[in-house]
């Protein structure tokens, strides 16, 4: 089984002179600032390029608007680049209040699928938490649930480092900390099951500057990270386009029982379609950030 993870960059699809078209890979989304169709359709053929290329079973995808732009996505532009068809679309609405969703394409037919963003702090134990992350929702968009067969797959895109980095990251850590609760939840033994945790976690590389990482409570004594069998430099998914500072927001986390029976399963990332530079220049781009993929031999949906 291949699965991939990919930040889309604002797929969101809008009526446009009574036709649906769907925005270039742009940050700004406001329905009156100038753009080019012309560039905006380049983006989404590019996007839809490094999709069709990692040719992923199941690909997780974040900054998806709703089903209805997903679906557009998928039959105007995934099966026009030459993919097999994805029949399993899933996109539930989050907690984001600009519409940014997390998603999923799939080949396999899901077994089940549970979103938790209705889900807050004391909901999920955490009641040591301030207020506002323990009394409302505490996912800034969701932590969905996919089950295919042997392998679940939770679906995360965690809180940007914005606009406070040090309030972001307490955000964050607490989401985490939400996840681990999530999947802990889900199983009676959660080592010794087949699950994985991916999409953007918006976290650099390694850490902050102390060291410390908000994913701790993932990744300490509980999931794997595979992006840390990468050789530092080479594992970067995100380049900030004025300080040209790399990091890895996007990840792959699996479980104690999947990294010992893949222990030398390393992620592919697929940087072709992620040149920040690309639309000031007049140039499409597919998103800012770079799809990530990983390979599990003999590990089937069913």
């Amino acid at each position: 089984m291949r699965i991939a993870t990919f930040n889309v960059q604002n797929l969101r699809l809008r009526d446009r002179d009574g036709a649906p078209a769907l925005d270039g890979a742009v940050d700004r989304d406001m329905p009156d600032m100038p753009r080019s169709r012309a560039l905006d359709l380049a983006d989404r053929k590019r996007t839809a390029e490094i999709i069709a290329a990692a040719d992923a079973d199941v690909v997780a995808l974040q900054e998806v608007f709703d089903i209805r732009a997903l679906d557009f996505f998928h039959d105007r532009f995934l099966l026009a680049a030459g993919l097999a068809p994805y029949p399993h679309r899933i996109c539930l609405p989050g907690n984001d209040g600009r519409g940014l969703n997390v998603a999923v394409l799939s080949r396999a037919a899901p077994v089940a699928v549970r979103s938790h963003a209705d889900l807050t702090g004391a909901d999920l134990g955490l009641t040591d938490l301030e207020p506002d992350l323990r009394d409302a929702p505490l996912f800034r968009r969701d932590c969905l649930r996919v089950d295919l067969g042997e392998l679940s797959l939770f679906v995360c895109h965690l809180k940007a480092p914005y606009p406070d980095p040090g309030t972001a990251r307490a955000v964050r850590e607490a989401e985490a900390r939400g996840v681990r609760a999530v999947v802990g939840a889900g199983f009676a033994r959660p080592a010794g099951e087949r699950w994985v945790v991916l999409g953007d976690f918006n976290e650099p590389a390694r850490g902050d500057r102390r060291g410390a990482s908000a994913l701790a409570p993932l990744t300490q004594g509980f999931a794997v990270d595979l992006m840390d069998r990468l050789a530092p430099g080479t594992d970067w998914t995100y380049e900030t386009p004025d300080t040209h500072r790399q990091s890895r927001p996007d990840r792959i986390l699996v479980s104690p029982r999947l990294a010992a029976e893949f222990p030398e399963v390393t992620p592919r990332i697929l940087r072709s379609g992620m040149t920040p530079q690309s639309r000031s220049a007049g140039r499409p781009h597919a998103s800012d950030h770079a799809l990530v993929l990983v390979d599990f031999p003999g590990l089937g949906a069913d």
